[in-house]
């Protein structure tokens, strides 16, 4: 098995008003050794100061821009910084930093280019009913308009090697940039495995999350955009 350094691995993570938990996210990810960068899209808190304190190299954006946008921010300046693998992770604390080398490893081990987190393969413990029954529906769609047979669509725990990185162009916000992520993986050709993760849902992330409202609207509005390409 090759042995990979934690410092061949970035960690871009994005946020917007997560002035509450983002200092020991970072701490967490670096406690492990991986480098941390951190996109402020434009948040009104102390959100990047923070970060930058706790060691984090912090990219602001100006204006919020949405949630993909950050993320492509940070992929692209991981690149350009010569990282070998590239892992997205969620500002809110529910991911866990152990998930990291599992994916990574998987990169190697599978000889591909995204490793896609799974809670449902894995564990999502407190994940409300309402929620669970969107993110399949989501799964649902994503498989029928990618043909990727994934098992959780809208995961922001996933990584990317360069060439990964290469094919991906995010723009989309909120639960909108995970479905781009899959389309572009999928029409990429490139190769993806899943692996399991734990999402943990805690009073924080589950008020930060999308809603019922939002996602149904969202799940609409990708329908609509497929049928006009």
């Amino acid at each position: 098995m090759e042995s990979i350094s934690p410092a061949q691995v970035y960690v871009v993570i994005a946020a917007y008003n997560e002035g509450a938990v983002i200092s020991r996210v970072v701490t967490d990810v670096q406690r492990a050794g991986y480098r941390v960068v951190v996109v402020d899209d434009g948040s009104p808190d102390t959100t990047a100061d923070i970060a930058h304190a706790a060691g984090a190299t912090v990219i602001k954006h100006p204006f919020n821009l949405g949630q993909g946008a950050a993320l492509q921010t940070g992929i692209e300046y991981a690149v350009a910084q010569g990282a070998a693998f590239i892992v997205t992770f969620d500002a809110d604390g529910q991911h866990r930093v152990s998930d990291i080398s599992r994916l990574v490893q998987a990169l190697v081990e599978e000889r591909a280019d995204f490793a896609l987190g799974s809670r449902f393969l894995g564990h999502a413990p407190n994940l409300p009913l309402l929620r669970r029954l969107m993110l399949q529906a989501a799964t649902l769609f994503t498989r029928l308009t990618t043909g990727l047979q994934v098992t959780d669509t809208h995961n922001g725990l996933r990584a990317m090697t360069r060439r990964g990185a290469a094919a991906i162009r995010l723009r989309q916000n909120r639960m909108a940039h995970a479905s781009e992520c899959l389309s572009q993986i999928g029409a990429s050709g490139l190769r993806y495995v899943e692996r399991p993760v734990t999402i943990e849902y805690t009073p924080y992330s589950l008020a930060k999350g999308q809603n019922m409202r939002d996602a149904v609207l969202i799940l609409l509005d990708l329908f609509a955009r497929r049928l006009h390409r």
